[in-house]
C-alpha cells in the first residue's frame, strides 16, 4: 500500500465491532474518495477497563466485519480498499494512538494524506490520550457527530482552542494536506456502542434487537462462540 494517497483509520476496541463503525467508514470513505480505510483493533485498550474480550478474538470479529464492510463498498461502487491492520495488537504493552499515528506515518510516507475517522465522542475524549496534541502534526482527523455528544458545548478548553486553529471547513480542504486538519461532520449520526451493545447480548429480551446491529460474518462469530452471554 505504499503508493496509496488517501489512507482512513479507523481505530477501536471493536468488542463488538457494530454497524455504527461500518457507517462511519463507508461514509468518509465515500466523501474523502479514500484509496484505502485500514480498521486497527486495539491490543491493549488502556482507558477500556470494561474490555471483556481477548485481543485476538477481537482481531477475528474486525476482519469478519471487514468482510461485510468491502461487500458494502462493492455494492456501493466505493472502490475503497479494506485492509485491516493488527499494529496494536502485535504491539506489547498499553495501545497508544500517537504509536499507531508514528509508525503509519513511517510506513506510507510523508506525502500520503493519513485520516484518523472517530465520532464525537472519541473527540471530545481526545486529551485524555497520551501525547494527544502530536497527533495532528501526523495525521487529519474526520469527526462524526453523535446524537447524545454536543460539539459546541461539551469541548474542555484545550481542545476547543485546538479546534478553532485546525478546523477546516469542507471535505475537500483537508484532502489537500497530508496532516493537521479536523474536519467536523455534521451531516452523520452515528448512536450505536459497543458498550450498550454487550449489555443487550447479556439480556435475552433484547439480544434479537442487538444482533440486528452487528455485521453478519461478526455475529456468526459471536454466535459460535458464546461471547457477551
Amino acid at each position: 500500500m505504499g503508493s496509496l494517497k488517501k489512507i482512513g483509520v479507523l481505530g477501536g476496541t471493536f468488542d463488538p465491532p457494530h454497524l455504527g463503525h461500518l457507517k462511519l467508514a463507508t461514509h468518509f470513505a465515500k466523501l474523502f474518495e479514500l484509496d484505502a480505510l485500514l480498521l486497527i483493533p486495539s491490543g491493549h485498550p488502556w482507558q477500556k477497563e470494561n474490555v471483556i474480550t481477548s485481543a485476538s478474538v477481537r482481531l477475528r470479529l474486525t476482519e469478519a466485519a471487514a468482510i461485510d464492510l468491502a461487500r458494502a463498498f462493492l455494492y456501493l461502487q466505493i472502490p475503497t480498499r479494506v485492509g485491516i491492520d493488527q499494529i496494536e495488537v502485535d504491539r506489547p504493552g498499553p495501545s497508544y494512538a500517537i504509536d499507531t499515528a508514528k509508525e503509519l506515518r513511517q510506513r506510507f510516507g510523508a506525502q500520503a494524506n493519513l485520516i484518523w475517522l472517530m465520532g464525537a465522542d472519541a473527540f471530545t475524549n481526545l486529551p485524555t490520550w497520551k501525547h494527544w496534541q502530536g497527533l495532528l502534526s501526523l495525521m487529519n482527523f474526520a469527526v462524526a457527530s453523535r446524537p447524545e455528544h454536543s460539539l459546541h458545548t461539551e469541548l474542555p478548553p484545550a481542545l476547543a482552542e485546538l479546534l478553532a486553529q485546525h478546523q477546516c471547513q469542507s471535505a475537500s480542504e483537508l484532502e489537500n494536506h497530508a496532516c493537521g486538519e479536523i474536519f467536523i461532520d455534521e451531516t452523520l449520526a452515528v448512536d450505536v456502542s459497543s458498550t450498550a451493545l454487550r449489555e443487550q447480548l447479556q439480556n435475552p429480551s433484547t439480544y434479537d434487537l442487538a444482533t440486528a446491529s452487528i455485521p453478519s460474518h461478526a455475529l456468526e462469530i459471536i454466535t459460535n462462540l458464546g461471547l457477551y452471554r
